[in-house]
């Protein structure tokens, strides 16, 4: 299928009001979507489901889902086209000194009460009425290979975009990958770059939650050395943890609520960080900092290679996997306005001056690509 068919489908799904998902995955050229072929708002259950999930950061609050039962699926790989690449939006630093208050404060609750972590962030609203969404999905497309780029759209709901770096949960079968990440700084073309004390913790803090929590509901959970990635314009730290879910009743479901929101976008502890988020925040997130992806999309999976395998290697199976992402460096365009959402995790080593330059930096992601 050509790139011009695939994105003359999608703006259809628009001009229809049709709900839709397009998107490609880290390092892929491949981009998938699906079409859904009603205006019904399909809600997830358990998570034995199979399409593509939209969750809120709020878990009190519903998943979405555009079943693949309802849908018709597309895929392209033929190169993406533009005429020009050369758009930017200049942000507003007006809300400076709020987002200065809130860090300070987030850093005083640190000190004085029972918490380690805390991500705080806030929403910056850009006047826009001729909005090309398929245009701005394209720029996101060229310029973040490093990352899953998605559009999403439900007339019901709204449409996002983003360009997230962070992988909340990949599961093949019984096995299961999730990582940690944190620590932020701009490439500055070179990986080998050094990391604060604050952002080693903050990375630390991450990776010690998810170990601890994980242990007691997987199998073989095994955690990588940290090292350093990079994400468009931006560094990170990370680290990897694998496992198994054998024997584990509901497994994906259980992960799923385990890992969500982990403290790379709320905090930790996790209850305490909410309720501090909730408290003070003063807005709502909606789907910034919650999850998306594939929930338990058949795929084929080739026998491994070998002699006692030799006369099997013409023949697959299919397994069931998903792989969902955190829902970061996104935009949501809502009639007139497109809101650009942005944050940074807070410990006790904070500078509020740095988090607020490091919103900056995060921000270009999809400022670069608005027209």
């Amino acid at each position: 299928m050509t790139s011009t068919f695939f994105f003359d489908n999608l703006q259809n799904q628009l001009d229809n009001k049709l709900p839709f998902v397009a998107y490609s995955k880290p390092k892929s050229f491949e981009i998938r979507a699906l079409l859904q072929k009603n205006q019904s708002l399909y809600k997830v259950d358990d998570f034995s489901e199979s399409g593509f999930v939209f969750s809120p950061f709020d878990i009190r609050k519903d998943t979405l889902l555009i079943p693949l039962s309802m849908s018709r699926t597309m895929v392209t790989q033929d190169d993406v086209v533009l005429n020009d690449f050369d758009s930017f939006k200049k942000i507003s630093t007006e809300n400076e000194k709020a987002y200065i208050d809130l860090v300070n404060k987030g850093i005083k609750a640190i000190t004085s009460e029972n918490l380690e972590k805390v991500v705080v962030s806030r929403v910056v609203e850009i006047k826009e009425s001729n909005k090309d969404v398929i245009l701005i999905f394209k720029r996101l497309l060229l310029a973040n290979n490093s990352a899953f780029v998605y559009c999403w759209y439900h007339p019901k709901v709204g449409l996002w975009l983003g360009a997230t770096p962070e992988t909340l949960l990949k599961v093949e079968g019984n096995e299961f990958s999730t990582m940690a990440l944190a620590g932020t700084q701009k490439f500055m073309g070179t990986m080998d770059v050094r990391w604060t004390d604050k952002e080693v913790n903050e990375q630390q803090i991450v990776t010690d939650y998810l170990k601890s929590n994980l242990e007691p509901i997987t199998n073989k959970l095994t955690v990588s050395p940290s090292q350093t990635i990079r994400a468009g314009n931006l560094l990170h730290i990370q680290n990897e943890l694998r496992g198994s879910i054998h024997g584990i009743k509901s497994g994906l479901q259980k992960l799923i609520y385990t890992l969500h929101p982990t403290p790379a976008v709320c905090g930790f502890p996790k209850i305490e960080a909410m309720q501090f988020i909730l408290d003070n925040e003063h807005y709502n997130r909606e789907f910034y900092t919650g999850f998306l992806g594939e929930l338990n999309r058949e795929v084929k999976v080739k026998p491994r290679t070998g002699k006692l395998n030799i006369e099997n290697r013409a023949f697959h199976f299919n397994k069931r996997a998903s792989h969902l992402f955190v829902n970061l460096r996104c935009a949501q365009l809502d009639k007139e306005v497109i809101k650009l959402y942005v944050g940074g995790g807070v410990t006790r080593n904070s500078q509020a001056k740095k988090e607020w330059e490091e919103t900056i930096a995060k921000m270009y992601t999809m400022s670069s690509v608005l027209s």
